[in-house]
């Protein structure tokens, strides 16, 4: 195998809140592989959204942390 390893893989973990975790990230000058942003995604006659961004770990894996927004009706 060759390095990145997570290539292909991309974990999601929900969280309560993103902030202290870009605050901890941003402390330790680690780079964000994609910024904050509110997502929305349709799930049955509902759209579920979060709030979410990607880090990539030392070996390769992409890691989005979620915190959920709640439900709407489809736009």
């Amino acid at each position: 195998m060759q390095r990145p390893f997570g290539r292909g893989i991309n974990l999601q973990i929900v969280v309560d809140r993103i902030e202290p975790i870009l605050n901890a990230l941003s402390d330790a000058d680690w780079p964000l592989y994609e910024q904050p942003n509110d997502a929305w995604y349709r799930v049955g006659d509902q759209e579920c959204g979060q709030r979410e961004f990607l880090v990539q770990d030392p070996d390769g894996y992409l890691i989005r942390f979620a915190e959920r927004l709640g439900v709407r009706a489809p736009s």
